[in-house]
């Protein structure tokens, strides 16, 4: 058996577990990574992020969506689209993301060692690949970055074509012409809006009574609104009961007694950790129920020379904040100082359209007993909205009165994504309203609606609040 020693030992080579790994080699350490395909990226380059997203932009190029308000709702780019046109983009980008990836490991340095790692001791794992025999390797500190698999509820007839999940969906051989989503959490609201965009019939379930509880809660009602005026149909507080297969429909029973039928059902019921092979008793670890590792503060477990990052920890589970979650990890491990580090980080959520936000909600700045007051501004509103077709799109700001700070930027709409980030900066640095009143933005973009959204604010601001404002122009 080899034996190798690492001054930091990453499993998985997702977001959190490449950051984490560069930034050690970048400390000047010696770093390797097991990665138990050689494909690397982990699951968000291959069954995540990019292939949804992918599937996302090839969707709307397609279809001809965007193009919807000047052409009508009949409007195709590809008048039959099939699975296939989608798959092939998916392919190309994803080998794209995959090189990418090696390259940047490479280039820092980082040793990629190919097989499944397990827990030998404290200190001490086996890798264990197709190609090789076990090899030993040996480490000062470990971070566990191996991210999640959809949950399968024994519940639901899984069978990869007719009851799928989130992987299943990527390898779709042919698109359905109705669809059940069970579940409407991120991923089962970007599906559901994705598949509606295709003309697809989807029906969307939830045993609670709304979707997405961590979004404000005038964007989630818009959303709502949208979906119903292009033919999803909402089966909110219902529980599903059964769940089974008829010669040519899944057929969807609720407690309530009512069903639903459709060609396939997509079920998203959450996601368990990967950590059911790495052995953790054997360095003293313990999982929860859903294959999650808890952490303090700085990312490290209950065994303190072992750090954990990513979708492994819960929420919020997204690439953006596992990356740093990885980078902070890194430094942490090594007693690099990060009390610079930044709190306030964007959420993103790739469905149609999109949803973004950075900040408080309106819900919780209530809770917080902060007086405070709201700006919006409504893309059809805005030239570039005018432009490009927009008869949907939200901006909303929320401003504290007493000094005027932002709280909160949520956007509903085309760009969401991209748009936060100027609220983000804006935030993080402390900025206030006077910021976007007094400063310049391009015209004709949507990034002017953070303007109108000011001024819209401002404008219902009681007349203490206002003094002093040097007005631009």
């Amino acid at each position: 058996m080899v034996r190798s020693r690492y001054d930091l030992l990453v499993v998985g080579s997702g977001p959190a577990g490449q950051k984490a790994a560069i930034q050690a080699a970048k400390l000047g350490h010696r770093v390797g990574l097991v990665e138990r395909k050689m494909s690397l990226g982990g699951v968000s380059t291959h069954t995540g992020t990019i292939p949804s997203k992918t599937l996302r932009e090839a969707v709307l190029y397609l279809s001809g969506f965007k193009q919807r308000t000047f052409y009508g709702r009949g409007h195709r780019l590809k008048d039959d689209i099939c699975a296939q046109d989608l798959t092939e983009r998916l392919k190309i980008t994803v080998e794209h993301e995959v090189e990418i990836v090696r390259d940047q490991l490479a280039r820092n340095g980082i040793e990629v060692l190919g097989g499944l790692a397990r827990f030998t001791g404290p200190n001490t794992m086996v890798v264990e690949g197709p190609d090789q025999g076990p090899m030993t390797v040996e480490a000062d500190r470990f971070l566990i970055a191996t991210g999640t698999r959809p949950r399968h509820p024994d519940c639901f007839p899984f069978d990869s074509e007719r009851v799928m999940d989130s992987d299943d969906v990527l390898r779709l051989k042919k698109l359905p012409r109705s669809m059940i989503v069970i579940g409407a959490g991120v991923i089962g609201v970007e599906y559901a809006s994705i598949f509606s965009a295709l003309d697809v019939r989807v029906t969307l379930i939830d045993e609670r009574d709304t979707l997405l509880d961590f979004v404000d809660q005038e964007l989630v009602d818009t959303f709502l609104a949208l979906f119903r005026d292009r033919g999803v149909s909402l089966r909110l507080g219902e529980k599903v009961d059964t769940l089974a297969l008829s010669d040519s429909n899944v057929v969807t029973r609720f407690v309530s007694g009512r069903e639903v039928r459709a060609d396939v059902a997509l079920v998203t019921a959450g996601r368990v950790g990967n950590t059911a092979g790495l052995n953790l008793e054997a360095a003293g670890l313990v999982a929860d129920s859903r294959g999650r590792l808890e952490v303090d503060a700085t990312f490290a477990t209950s065994a303190k020379h072992i750090f954990a990052a990513g979708d492994v920890i819960g929420f919020p589970s997204l690439a953006s904040t596992s990356m740093e979650q990885g980078r902070l990890a890194a430094c942490h491990a090594f007693g690099v100082d990060t009390s610079g580090a930044v709190a306030g980080f964007p959420f993103g959520i790739y469905a149609v359209p999109e949803i973004s936000m950075v900040g408080l909600t309106e819900q919780e700045v209530r809770a917080k007993g902060i007086p405070y007051e709201v700006g919006v501004a409504r893309f059809r509103e805005i030239a570039r909205g005018q432009i490009l077709g927009l008869d949907s799109g939200i901006l909303k700001m929320i401003v504290a009165l007493d000094d005027r700070r932002i709280l909160g930027v949520h956007i509903l709409g085309e760009g969401a994504t991209e748009l936060v980030h100027i609220g983000q900066a804006v935030l993080n640095l402390g900025g206030t309203l006077d910021y976007f009143i007094e400063n310049v933005f391009n015209y004709p973009t949507l990034a002017e609606a953070y303007k109108v959204a000011a001024l819209d604010a401002y404008n219902r601001m009681p007349r203490a609040a206002k003094v002093p404002l040097r007005l631009a122009g």
